[in-house]
């Protein structure tokens, strides 16, 4: 899974995967029904807001977006009766702004004002990690990245985020 996605699933057949950094991954589950989904973040929130649309690259909106599409899906009225396991918010690249710890902070602060039940978490650290996810079990396995996977990831981790060009509307009137 990309920065800047989630993806839900049920079949026994799927099992979702990222890498990460200081991103943080939600693993999100409705446990009656074996629904469930991942996200890959990376940053808590948007620092300005210019009026366009929400981005999936932020926690916040990440967040929402999982929990109410697997809430959806599972048919579910109570987001409390969701499990929610996290990872990543390593510090991955020395010299940056701890922005893993920011993540960390910001998914375990997201996840108690929700009141959904965190069963598994592997966040901080200095190494990245690898996260595999199957949504239909609930399982979840969390392993440091080797050394190639790690220089990849320091540097995508410092580039400049871009921010996505406003989509440019175009009206016809009859």
């Amino acid at each position: 899974m990309l920065q800047g996605c989630y993806e839900i699933a049920n079949d026994p057949d799927i099992l979702l995967s990222t890498v990460l950094g200081s991103c943080v991954a939600a693993c999100i589950r409705e446990p009656v029904s074996g629904i469930g989904g991942m996200n890959h973040f990376l940053l808590p929130e948007e620092a300005v807001k210019d009026g366009a649309e929400a981005s999936l690259r932020y926690g916040a909106h990440s967040m929402e977006s999982l929990v109410n599409a697997v809430a959806a899906a599972s048919g579910v009225s109570d987001r409390r009766r969701l499990e929610a396991k996290v990872f990543g918010g390593g510090a991955v690249v020395s010299g940056l702004s701890d922005i893993g710890q920011r993540n960390a902070v910001f998914v375990r602060t997201w996840l108690a004002r929700d009141g959904l039940r965190v069963v598994a978490e592997d966040l901080g650290g200095k190494e990245g990690r690898r996260v595999l996810f199957h949504p239909a079990s609930g399982r979840a396995w969390c392993r440091p990245i080797s050394n190639a996977d790690s220089r990849q990831i320091q540097e995508q981790e410092r580039a400049p985020i871009q921010r996505a060009p406003a989509a440019k509307l175009e009206i016809e009137l009859f």
